[in-house]
């Protein structure tokens, strides 16, 4: 037995379970450090990068020399990335290190590996934080400095953040950036550290990149972006630049006056070189949607009991409404919006096969879609982070933004603003997709809200007709839920659609009986779909 094999440690039950790795096909242990740090970076150099999987060796590991002298190579690195396809010494460029936790531990491994190797790009990452290192060597000394980003396949280290806009390219990894963008603020920033806080500066921030993005001549180099050698401090003021001169402007039914970004120079730099490389406009819908989850997800789950309504039940439920072209569609708890994202796919889809079969262009084909975006869809939410939430979702996959108000939807809707009574009215929609906040502690008791409701009046059961009879007295207060039936069955034209998220004892409680009386007086139920 070789001193090597004697610390090998014996199999664990972990270690017995194996997955087929991204870059190799071989089969490897399916450890934490496996699965959440190699495989994903592995996959992200390759998506991401545009590296080929011929440039990178993963199984067997690659080995570097642990000093000038060590013929038989040390140390074996967990990501190796050449510069060409022939996988040698004098080809290495980029070595990723993932079995050190910490990214101060993680660092200093690192840089052992590169110090007698060829490799000048370095990266630390452990699945949830990495760090980007470059290797410089000056008057014989070596020395590294961090970087905003790794360069791409082909590109030079020099030209990190100067990509112009039509170098930025699609993801299919906008989660885990986020991911790493989350854990990254929470463990680093002083003062904000909580998601419900992080989040609305990850709006801001995300809003300057859509404006880029969509602004900027495709041989223009782009305004978000970190640069090598550029100061957080000029990275800062450049954005910050851009959100109070230009997207407060644009995005005026977004952002206020005193909306500014709070975040310290050194943040604002890290998100920017995090982003920079991708146009995420042209990202997939679902990818967005994760990336989302991500980052907002955590921030909603609070005492009024929002969350994010699970994709396949919102697919179920827009499926079985069926929407169409010229359907008015309306969320009045829109929450991240979910539901009018999903509807508004749909009615995209059928718009595309419309315009392939009458041959209209690709322009024609984005300007219908927008033009029904911004007529035909509409969503309340009394939380102004959530409307901005929905706000930043629509305009990220085509707009539809300006439908969207931040009102209470059981209010009296004389109290709405001018521009929430406009474009919402009662009897005007032809679907209502919702999921409205409901929980145990959840309770409405403002008597002029509860008073404009039939089902905020107690009801009486008369034994002799075997029906309920409304009377004038007020319930001292209500589930939001409840009410939220009878307001959206208001917003529907005749045979409109409501498709709605109920706690299940609404239909089955007998002290429930008179919701579902009123309910079968005012519409015909087609489905009911129980859930977990």
């Amino acid at each position: 037995m070789t001193p090597e094999e004697s610390l090998t440690p014996l199999p664990t039950e972990e270690t017995k379970k194996t997955i087929a790795d991204y870059i190799s096909g071989k089969s490897v242990a399916a450890t934490p450090e496996e699965v959440e740090a190699v495989q994903v970076f592995s996959k992200r150099l390759v998506e991401d990068y545009g590296y080929s999987k011929e440039q990178i060796q993963t199984r067997p590991q690659f080995r570097v020399r642990s000093s000038p002298s060590d013929e038989q190579k040390k140390y074996p690195i967990d990501i190796a990335v050449f510069a060409g396809l022939e996988r040698n010494e004098e080809n290495l460029f980029l070595i990723v290190e993932c079995k050190e936790p910490t990214k101060k531990t993680g660092l200093r491994q690192l840089k052992n590996y590169m110090e007698h190797s060829p490799a000048t790009v370095g990266v630390w990452f452990n699945g949830k934080e990495h760090a980007y290192i470059r290797k410089v060597i000056k008057a014989g000394t070596v020395e590294y400095a961090e970087l905003p980003n790794i360069p791409r396949n082909g590109q030079r280290l020099e030209d990190i953040g100067r990509f112009k806009r039509r170098d930025l390219r699609p993801t299919n990894n906008l989660k885990a950036v986020f991911k790493d963008i989350r854990n990254q603020l929470a463990g680093s920033m002083t003062g904000i550290t909580r998601d419900q806080e992080l989040a609305p500066q990850i709006i801001i921030l995300l809003f300057c990149k859509i404006y880029d993005e969509l602004n900027r001549p495709p041989d223009e180099i782009v305004s978000f972006r970190a640069g090598i050698g550029e100061s957080a401090e000029d990275v800062f003021k450049r954005i910050d630049s851009l959100f109070e001169d230009e997207v407060k402007e644009e995005y005026d039914d977004v952002f206020d006056v005193n909306d500014n970004i709070t975040l310290d120079e050194k943040s604002v730099h890290y998100v920017v070189g995090e982003l920079q490389n991708y146009c995420i406009i042209e990202a997939e819908r679902d990818v967005i949607s994760d990336a989302f989850q991500v980052f907002i997800g955590p921030a909603l789950t609070g005492p009024e009991g929002q969350f994010f309504t699970p994709r396949n039940v919102i697919k179920l439920i827009v499926a079985l409404a069926e929407p169409m072209p010229k359907d008015y569609i309306v969320d009045p708890a829109c929450g991240s919006g979910g539901f009018l994202i999903n509807a508004l796919e749909r009615v995209w889809q059928i718009v595309e096969s419309e315009g392939k079969r009458k041959s209209w262009s690709a322009t024609q084909i984005e300007k219908r879609k927008a033009r029904l975006a911004s007529k035909y869809f509409r969503g309340i939410d009394k939380d102004a982070f959530l409307t901005k939430v929905t706000k930043a979702y629509m305009a990220l996959v085509g707009d539809g933004r300006g439908g969207i108000f931040c009102d209470n939807s059981l209010e009296v809707s004389s109290n709405w603003r001018e521009k929430t009574r406009d474009k919402i009215k009662p009897r005007t929609f032809n679907l209502v997709l919702t999921n409205p906040p409901f929980g145990k502690k959840l309770r409405i008791d403002d008597p002029q809200i509860l008073s404009q409701y039939e089902l905020g009046h107690r009801w009486i059961h008369d034994r002799e007709t075997s029906t309920w009879q409304k009377t004038n007295d007020l319930h001292d207060s209500q589930p939001p839920q409840i009410l939220f039936v009878e307001r959206c069955l208001e917003l529907l034209r005749d045979r409109g659609i409501l498709g709605i998220v109920l706690p299940e004892s609404l239909f089955c409680n007998p002290s429930h009986r008179y919701i579902l009386e009123f309910l079968t007086s005012k519409a015909r139920i087609k489905a009911i779909a129980s859930m977990p």
